[in-house]
């Protein structure tokens, strides 16, 4: 097999941090096969003749991969789009998926080259014009809340013929490349389904039977209910579906999606339950809880333009600003919050980059607070009186009560009332549900506020390339050009060594400008039931189906 790419060490280091929670309900009792998925489960997929129920409280943004980066959207587009590369189960190293080979044929060339005789689920041919037509879609969206900011280093796409494409690069030596193929950036789509200029509505490419992963979808109400049936034609490196029929169901919040856990409505739920509810599941002899390796992240953003100071407000002052910025990374609580609002499953972060990443610094730490992780008002009303900033400070900070979890809430009453410390601060607090706040953020109209991280791929780069390159995709007007020098260099350099400097180099100096202020890094649960087997916390970070099965 051809190369797919330098390799790293990935997050296999990391004890107990995380991406997402799964808890799979003991004993559960679902509908028959046909009911749950509309169709007779038999075992196409090679695997269980059980269909398997899945509950989240995760929102879908877009069915179309170029209209969406966010987890809840991933979830189900990694269960139905196939791959150039993939990362198999367990592993954070990517692979050709339905690729035959994959590997540079020059410094700013990556070649393709596909497995024959693949299909989408509707018939249709699956060919290099696919491919292309897919990654060129990409960047002519451009979608605001797409992932086309992955593809900085894209220049072109070719297909030279049926099976062959090749990836033509801007930098060269790029090491990241064959990753971001793995990544929301990379679902192959049906250029006969799929509208080239404009996002394709969900309902035309469930009606298109547009798929071509381990699963289609056979009935689909977003937000509401999936149908999924295992793809017996799936050419990929996860090989066939292990369980022929799943069923995904939306709950509107937590305390729901755990009811229906207890009642055995679900085998599976992840994301989210509270910490309180965990628990509770812990003590429950019937289940099994798994901790396991992540990298969710969760960190405000400024936006340079409207926080207090910035460019687009009448008192615009980019020092000013700065010392705002400051301030606040000087009064965050960590500690606090990693134990009041989540009993510890999340934990303090003062990097950028994840603890368990190589080049993961904590740069945070040393520049901010006490020193030792803690904070410390004077220093943050000493940085405001030093830039002439009068206090407190008014900010307007708003975050989303409902995608990451119901804690969120009192996660950001506390946060408040640690920028309120000596009245430094006087914060306007203010929550807006996901399906609003995932565009309005990209308005201008937060001046700070909430997000969380889950990676596309575990590799620093994705810590960094999505947030701080000029074009990023948090689209919060933070410019650097040598910031951009940096990132772009570290992508292209082969030497570990060298790699891993450069790294820590770019979180030093992007603590200093406070584009993004990092606060908890999360920890993976899985809770097993005694009838499901093959649970596994994937090192990919990617939520899998496949692997359930009943004992």
């Amino acid at each position: 097999m051809a190369s797919a790419g330098h390799r790293r060490r990935g997050l296999t280091a990391l004890g107990v941090s995380a991406a997402l929670a799964l808890v799979l309900a003991a004993c559960a009792e679902t509908e028959s096969p046909d009911d749950a998925a509309g169709g007779d489960a038999g075992t196409d997929g090679g695997g269980s003749s059980e269909a398997i129920a899945v509950g989240t409280t995760d929102v879908i943004t877009s069915l179309d991969p170029a209209g969406s980066y966010d987890n809840g959207s991933f979830a189900v587009q990694n269960q139905v789009f196939p791959f150039i590369m993939n990362t198999p189960y367990g592993s954070p190293d990517v692979e050709p998926d339905i690729a035959e080979s994959a590997e540079f044929t020059s410094p700013t060339e990556y070649t393709v080259t596909l497995k024959e005789g693949l299909t989408f689920a509707n018939g249709n041919e699956l060919t290099a014009s696919d491919v292309k037509f897919s990654f060129d879609r990409q960047l002519a969206i451009a979608d605001g809340n797409g992932p086309s900011s992955l593809l900085y280093n894209l220049d072109s796409t070719e297909a030279v013929d049926d099976l062959t494409v090749v990836f033509h690069l801007k930098s060269e030596n790029d090491q990241i490349f064959p990753q971001i193929l793995s990544s929301p950036a990379g679902p192959i789509v049906d250029e006969d389904v799929f509208a080239a200029d404009a996002l394709t509505p969900a309902d035309e490419i469930v009606e298109g039977n547009a798929f071509a992963g381990q699963y289609t979808i056979t009935d689909y109400t977003e937000n509401e209910l999936i149908a999924y049936e295992a793809f017996e034609d799936y050419q990929g490196v996860l090989g066939p579906a292990e369980t022929a029929n799943v069923t995904a169901q939306y709950f509107a919040d937590e305390t729901s999606l755990k009811l229906a856990v207890q009642e055995g409505d679900v085998d599976v739920a992840f994301r989210s339950l509270s910490p309180t509810d965990l628990e509770d599941l812990r003590g429950d002899d019937n289940v099994v809880v798994h901790d396991g390796p992540g990298g969710e992240i969760r960190y405000i953003v400024f936006n340079f333009n409207t926080q207090p100071f910035g460019a687009t407000t009448e008192e615009a002052d980019e020092d000013k600003a700065l010392a705002v910025r400051q301030a606040a990374a000087h009064l965050l609580d960590r500690d606090a919050l990693s134990e009041e609002i989540y009993a510890g499953t999340f934990t303090p972060l003062y990097s950028y980059v994840p603890e368990g990443l190589t080049g993961a610094v904590e740069p945070l730490k040393d520049l901010y607070g006490d020193g030792d992780g803690g904070p410390d008002a004077e220093q943050a009303a000493q940085v405001l009186a030093d830039a002439g900033v009068e206090t407190p400070v008014s900010l307007s900070l708003q975050y989303s009560p409902d995608h990451y979890g119901a804690s969120s809430d009192e996660e950001y009453a506390l946060i408040e009332s640690q920028l309120e410390a000596d009245g430094i601060f006087d914060v306007t607090l203010q929550s807006t549900l996901w399906d609003t706040y995932s565009t309005e953020r990209r308005e201008d109209l937060y001046p700070a506020y909430q997000l969380g991280w889950f990676p596309d791929y575990s590799d620093a780069d994705n810590y960094l390339t999505p947030f701080f390159l000029t074009e990023n995709f948090l689209g919060n007007h933070f410019s650097d050009p040598a910031v951009d020098e940096l990132i772009l260099e570290q992508a292209t350099t082969e030497d570990e060594a060298e790699r891993t400097a450069l790294i820590e180099e770019i979180q030093t100096t992007v603590a200093e400008q406070l584009s993004t202020l990092p606060y908890l890094q999360g920890a993976q649960v899985a809770v097993s039931g005694t009838d499901i087997d093959g649970v596994t916390l994937d090192a990919s970070f990617k939520f899998r189906y496949a692997p359930l099965t009943r004992d």
